[in-house]
């Protein structure tokens, strides 16, 4: 008997005389040897003339491609070893990928073994792979432990379970940390922390691995303010990273305040937070600021990015600015109202009707900026959106980073298949409906019509007429981990500069939360609270992460993802203009908008047609603000650039607004004191009061007093383009 990689660990009672499995045995190796990768014989049109299917998604056209496509060509069961099969795997015949493996490997062996009995295919009832195991889920490398062994168990649909270590494909998310080798042994290589992961079959799992080095490292204990601060500690003390102390009252209210209402603290709230003794004023300057409307309109905001909300002029891509005003107006009501996420988001999902009167009915017509729907690309954009699950790559093959098949993709789309519009009573006006006569999706391999299925789940949902209605419950769903999970992620991420998941739209199983437990307690306590977004940023502005520091100590200097300290956020593009404004009094204009309008309540409006990218206002563009051209994360800028240090200084962001007011004028009539002049000018830009050094030092380039307001406009557009200004920190 033929003993395969496969085989050794069935029981020796279901053990026989038989070949290897086309499926489990020859299959495997093709995946393992990169044979169905994208860049072989898995692209879209194969590689030097033999195509195989990526990843190895369709087995049975797999089998008719090696052995039935040109016969005799690629396999020769009269002659095994004269295979084009093996010959090109050996390298002894031209082959683009070079010699694969040896005469003497396993590899060779199975395949040659499966010529050799005819090269059959695989019975109908042969046991397929259901998930994966792996034989430890975390490493810990400390002292002298350097290296160590990771097994992988494939779970079979027959109850068996098979080691595919030899068979699986691996990588580490970061070789400077940890190394894994093609036969699954981990290596350390520098103190930190990051996941390795296994590929086999349509299936990936990982292992967290930690490097520790030697030191005398000690835990500083610091107090924690609620569960949040719990999670963090501990996984900040098993890494060995004391957190930053906690900031000071100045740099808390800018940060609080920025993040809640997108401006900074006025001289006013600045004067009575730092008068403030009681112990409670940080939790209170929070509620406080939960309960400003320009909370609920920051988040408007973000929601408006997210859902792709642009007006344009042109009637049949049904995002007319009556439709767009509609829909952002409905958002601001629901934000303000404080409305359950859950419910807000079922209400759009569910939603039909007139896109100019029923506001949530333009979901269907702000996510793909079309004249017709879409159904793969709404489908996609839904998932990115309320999921984080970028569903698409498992449109032509099953992905190759997560556990989502073809199966999973096309169910989903038949979500979207009957979604259709119609003319309304007007040129402007198109009427959502679900067109019943409409077919679900056909699968792209075989053709069949696929129900509608949630992800993850193996029997379509019951419905009748609309689907929509089970998409919803699902969806939003307090069991529903997908959802909850990536709303605690979102606003996380707003309020903290990263995601725990991020990017916070690329959630699988490759792309691991950097802390577990803290994403799944936020998450739990997003659905304890019915979903109100108050509530949780409430506990996050709340707990001791969100007021730690920005200034890095020994042990966190080089962390950039486990949020030991403050990060440097720059101020979003909206953000950072109505900062200027506040600070100086003087609005700017919003075109095609009311005068007065804040940059975070103003959407791109457009003469034509909404579909591409759209900033509306150019200096959005300059400063980074999301074009709206998908509904992608990244499409939200913050790096800084030349063009915008460049704006910043001559443009007309700031320029035109120095004069603050006429606030510079009266220092000069009122001959206030410079020392009280630049002292007000820095609390009103930055929160905080000059150093000795700086107060010294523009006391002496302001003479005294001042004939004209130009040293203090001077003070100004230096505070103004100053990295503390632009930055939240």
């Amino acid at each position: 008997m033929k003993l395969t990689l496969l085989t050794f660990l069935l029981p020796a009672t279901l053990l026989a005389e038989v070949s290897p499995s086309f499926r489990q045995d020859v299959m495997p190796i093709l995946f393992r040897a990169g044979c169905n990768a994208g860049t072989c014989h898995g692209a879209a049109k194969g590689k030097d003339g033999f195509m195989l299917s990526l990843f190895g998604y369709d087995p049975a056209g797999d089998y008719h491609r090696i052995v039935n496509d040109i016969a005799g060509r690629r396999i020769n069961p009269a002659m095994p070893e004269r295979s084009l099969l093996l010959l090109k795997s050996l390298g002894k015949v031209p082959h683009t990928g070079g010699e694969i493996f040896s005469t003497e490997s396993p590899y060779y062996r199975t395949l040659l073994d499966w010529i050799a009995a005819g090269a059959p295919d695989d019975a109908q009832n042969v046991p397929d792979t259901t998930g994966l195991e792996v034989s430890d889920e975390r490493f810990v490398f400390e002292g002298k432990t350097t290296h160590a062994q990771l097994r992988v168990f494939a779970h079979q649909s027959d109850g068996s379970k098979r080691d595919v270590t030899n068979l699986a494909i691996y990588h580490s998310n970061n070789p400077a940390v940890a190394t894994i080798d093609e036969n699954g042994r981990v290596g350390a290589a520098a103190s930190g922390d990051t996941h390795v992961f296994a590929r086999y079959s349509r299936f990936a799992i990982g292992a967290s691995v930690t490097v520790l080095k030697a030191d005398n490292f000690v835990w500083p204990n610091p107090t924690a303010h609620n569960y949040i601060d719990k999670h963090l500690f501990e996984r900040l003390q098993k890494l060995r990273i004391a957190p930053s102390e906690l900031c000071d009252d100045e740099t808390f209210l800018r940060r609080v305040t920025l993040d809640l209402v997108a401006r900074p603290p006025t001289p006013e709230e600045y004067r009575s937070f730092m008068a403030d003794t009681s112990k409670d004023k940080r939790t209170a300057k929070i509620d406080a600021l939960l309960a400003d409307n320009a909370f609920a309109d920051l988040w408007t905001s973000l929601w408006g990015e997210q859902l792709r909300i642009m007006g344009g002029g042109y009637a049949p891509d049904a995002t007319h600015i009556k439709a767009a005003d509609a829909f952002y107006e409905w958002i601001r009501r629901q934000m303000r109202q404080g409305r359950p996420l859950n419910e807000f988001v079922a209400e759009m999902v569910n939603s039909a009707g007139s896109n100019l009167s029923n506001g949530p009915v333009n979901l269907y017509t702000m996510l793909v900026h079309k004249p017709q729907i879409e159904p793969k690309a709404l489908a996609a954009d839904f998932s990115q959106v309320f999921l984080g699950v970028q569903l698409q790559c498992a449109e032509c093959h099953n992905h190759p980073f997560d556990r989502w098949n073809m199966n999973d993709y096309y169910g989903f789309v038949s979500f979207f298949t009957g979604i259709n519009r119609k003319p309304g009573a007007e040129p402007r006006e198109k009427r959502i409906f679900w067109d019943t006569s409409k077919p679900p999706a056909s699968h792209l391999v075989d053709g069949r019509p696929m129900q509608p299925k949630t992800i993850g789940a193996v029997e379509p949902v019951k419905y009748d007429g609309d689907p929509r209605a089970a998409l919803a419950q699902w969806l939003t769903s307090p069991e529903n981990e997908l959802f909850s999970r990536n709303l605690a992620n979102r606003i996380w991420a707003q309020l903290m500069g990263r995601g725990i998941i991020h990017p916070v739209d690329d959630v699988r199983v490759t792309n691991p939360p950097v802390n577990e437990l803290l994403l799944a307690d936020l998450a739990a306590h997003l659905v304890a609270s019915k979903f109100s977004l108050r509530s949780l940023v409430r506990d996050i502005c709340a707990s001791r992460a969100y007021q730690l520091s920005s200034t890095p100590n020994d042990t966190n200097r080089r962390d950039n993802r486990q949020f030991s300290r403050a990060y440097l956020r720059r101020l979003r593009a909206d953000v950072f203009i109505d900062s200027v404004v506040a600070v100086t009094g003087i609005p700017r204009g919003m075109g095609n908008f009311p005068e007065g309008t804040r940059a975070i309540d103003y959407y791109p409006r457009s003469v034509g047609g909404t579909e591409g990218p759209n900033f509306g206002d150019n200096v959005f563009k300059c400063l980074g603000r999301s074009a709206r051209g998908s509904v992608s994360s990244s499409e939200t800028k913050t790096a800084p650039t030349i063009s915008q240090a460049l704006h910043l200084s001559v443009g007309d962001t700031i320029q035109p607004r120095l004069g603050c007011n006429g606030l510079l004028q009266a220092y000069v009539k009122g001959k206030t004191p410079p020392a009280s002049a630049i002292e007000e000018l820095f609390i009103r830009c930055l929160a905080r009061k000059p150093t000795g050094e700086e107060l010294t030092g523009f006391q002496q380039r302001i003479p005294e007093p001042p004939a004209t307001p130009q040293p203090y406009e001077d003070l100004v557009w230096a505070l103004l383009n100053s990295t503390e200004f632009m930055f939240n920190h």
